[in-house]
C-alpha cells in the first residue's frame, strides 16, 4: 500500500492580501484590516507584522503608530474574503487528487503517488506560482506524511524564506531537525493549557513530544494528544475529509454600530440576523425547527444597568422559510424586549436541523402545499438577491438600518458587484 502524502496551503496573511489585490499602490504599504465594528486589528499584512502592531489591539491603541508609518486600515470585507478564498480552492480541486478545505484560506491536500511523477518539492512551488499567477494570492506549502507534519512544515516555509515558500518533510531525518525546533505550542492541537502542563513534564520542543511514550501520554492527557504523538512519528492517524459535515446549528448575530433603546430598530436587527440565517440554512440544504432570539447590554455598562437574556421556540414542523422564523423571532422578541435599556448586541440561533421531506407529517397535515409554495419563494427570492444582494428583503428589516455594523473602512466589492468592478486608467 502506498503511504500517504498530505500537504497543507495556507494562504499568506489572507484578509490583508485580498485587501492588496486590487490596490496596486498597496504593494508594499502596511495594511490591517479591523473587526466587526472597525474595534479591533484582526489581520496584517507582512509589512504591519514588521512594524510590530500586534493581533487583537484596539484600534485606538494602535493609531499613532499607524499615522507614524502610513498604515492603511481596512473594514472586514466578508464577501471579498469567501469569494476569493473560493477562487483558490477551485484553483487546488483543479490541480491535486484531493482536497479538503480546512479554513478560509487553508486546506489539505491528498497529495498520495503524486512523488512517482513529479517531486513533491516542485509540486509544491508549481502550486504556489498558479495560485498567485491565476489569482494574486501568495500561498505557502507543507508537504508530509500526516497531517500534523503537514502543518509544521507549513509553518516552516512561512518562517524561513529559503525554503521559497515550500518545505517537504517526508524524509525522516529532516522531520526531526524541524521538530528540535519547534517549540511545542506550535503544534497542531497543542494550546496554551496543554503546553503548559507539557512543560511540567519537561516536554516544551515538538520532538520532545514526538519521542514521549504515547500510552503514558494517553493516560495523563487525552487520546487526541496520543493521536498527536502518533502523527508526529509519521503514523497518519487522521484521514482527509472531502465531505463536510452539516453544522448542527447557525447563529447570526453582531454588536451594533451605536447602542439600540428603540423596539423598532432591535425589530430591524433581529429581522436582519433571521434573514441572514434562513438563507444559510437553505445553502445547507437543510430545515430547522428551533429558534433561539437573545438581546444583551454591553459587559461595560454600570452593573445596575446589564442585562442578558434569550428565550427560544420550536416550530410545528421545520422548516428553512424566512417568514415563518420572521413571525417566531418577532414574538420571541416581544416577550423578550424590556424599555430603558441599551442593547449593544443581538441574534439569533437556528438548532434542531432535519433534511427536506425527512420529517414525518401530521396525520391531519393540512398546510403541506402552503409550505412547498413557501420554499419556491424562497428559492426565486434567493436567486434574485444572488444576482445583486437585497434585490427583494423583508419591510421589518428597514431600510436605513442606522444601528448596522460599523464599516468606516469598507472596501469595494470589486468581485461581488457589478456597480464595483474595479476600474482600470
Amino acid at each position: 500500500m502506498t503511504p500517504a502524502i498530505f500537504a497543507l496551503v495556507d494562504c499568506n496573511n489572507f484578509y490583508a492580501s485580498c485587501e492588496k489585490l486590487f490596490r496596486p499602490d498597496l504593494a508594499n504599504t502596511p495594511v490591517v484590516v479591523l473587526s466587526n465594528n472597525d474595534g479591533c486589528i484582526v489581520a496584517r499584512s507582512k509589512e504591519a507584522k514588521q512594524l510590530g502592531i500586534k493581533m487583537g489591539v484596539p484600534l485606538f491603541q494602535a493609531q499613532a503608530k499607524m499615522r507614524q508609518h502610513g498604515v492603511v486600515a481596512f473594514s472586514s470585507n466578508y464577501a471579498l474574503y469567501a469569494d476569493i478564498s473560493q477562487r483558490v480552492m477551485n484553483t487546488l480541486e483543479s490541480l491535486a487528487p484531493a482536497v479538503e478545505v480546512y479554513s478560509i484560506d487553508e486546506a489539505f491536500l491528498d497529495l498520495t503517488g503524486i512523488e512517482s511523477l513529479q517531486s513533491l518539492n516542485d509540486f509544491g512551488l508549481m502550486l504556489r506560482e498558479n495560485i498567485q499567477n491565476w489569482i494574486g494570492i501568495s500561498v505557502c506549502v507543507g508537504i508530509a506524511p500526516t497531517k500534523t507534519l503537514a502543518k509544521l512544515a507549513n509553518y516552516a516555509a512561512k518562517k524561513w524564506p529559503k525554503t521559497q515558500g515550500v518545505v517537504d518533510l517526508t524524509d525522516k531525518l529532516r522531520q526531526r531537525k524541524l521538530l528540535a525546533l519547534v517549540p511545542v505550542n506550535e503544534v497542531w492541537g497543542i494550546g496554551r493549557k496543554l503546553s503548559s502542563r507539557l512543560a511540567q513534564l519537561g516536554i516544551t520542543s515538538a520532538l520532545q513530544l514526538a519521542d514521549a511514550d504515547p500510552n503514558f501520554i494517553r493516560q495523563h492527557f487525552s487520546i487526541v494528544v496520543e493521536r498527536t504523538v502518533r502523527e508526529l512519528n509519521g503514523e497518519s492517524c487522521i484521514q482527509l475529509e472531502q465531505v463536510i459535515p452539516s453544522k448542527q446549528q447557525i447563529i447570526s448575530s453582531r454588536s451594533f454600530g451605536k447602542r439600540i433603546t428603540e423596539k423598532e430598530h432591535m425589530q430591524q436587527a433581529i429581522s436582519e440576523y433571521v434573514n441572514i440565517a434562513c438563507k444559510k440554512l437553505r445553502q445547507q440544504q437543510q430545515q430547522a425547527k428551533f429558534l433561539t432570539v437573545f438581546i444583551r447590554t454591553s459587559a461595560f455598562n454600570p452593573a445596575n444597568n446589564i442585562l442578558s437574556n434569550s428565550k427560544s421556540m420550536a416550530l410545528e414542523m421545520p422548516s428553512s422559510d424566512t417568514r415563518v422564523f420572521l413571525n417566531a423571532a418577532m414574538q420571541l422578541l416581544e416577550s423578550l424586549w424590556l424599555a430603558n435599556f441599551s442593547y449593544a448586541k443581538a441574534g439569533v440561533m437556528l438548532s434542531d436541523f432535519y433534511k427536506p421531506n425527512q420529517c414525518q407529517l401530521g396525520l391531519f397535515d393540512q398546510k403541506a402545499e402552503q409550505r412547498l409554495a413557501g420554499d419556491k419563494l424562497m428559492q426565486l427570492i434567493d436567486s434574485l438577491n444572488n444576482k445583486k444582494d437585497k434585490t427583494i428583503w423583508f419591510a421589518s428589516q428597514g431600510t436605513k438600518q442606522d444601528w448596522s455594523m460599523k464599516r468606516g473602512y469598507l472596501s469595494p466589492a470589486y468581485t461581488t458587484s457589478w456597480l464595483e468592478l474595479p476600474k482600470v486608467k
